[in-house]
């Protein structure tokens, strides 16, 4: 009988001790684009503007995205991406439709 009051102790006290796990770190994904006026979809959601997006990085899920690049009078731009945890910029310099 004592033998069972100390492992249920022992039980419950390792339980007690245990910790969750941390939560996942963020990914952040900063944009510097021309031009500035580029407009940036991840999964074909809108986000945001690069110049905005260059300022102020967004927080994303880490993992696999695909992210699309518009321009008025250029021609769009997709990047399939894995973002870890932390910041990830990305450079892009969209090209001109031609006249």
């Amino acid at each position: 009988m004592r033998s069972a009051a100390v492992l249920l102790f022992a039980s419950v006290s390792l339980v007690g001790c245990m910790r969750p796990p941390p939560p996942p770190s963020l990914a952040k994904l900063r944009v510097l684009a021309e031009p500035e006026t580029t407009t940036v979809y991840i999964d074909d959601r809108y986000v945001g503007s690069a110049r905005v997006l260059a300022a102020k990085p967004r927080s994303l899920s880490p993992g696999y995205k695909l992210v699309t690049f518009k321009a008025p009078g250029y021609f769009p731009h997709d990047v399939r991406l894995q973002l870890p945890s932390g910041v990830t910029t990305v450079r892009m310099k969209l090209r001109k439709i031609p006249p």
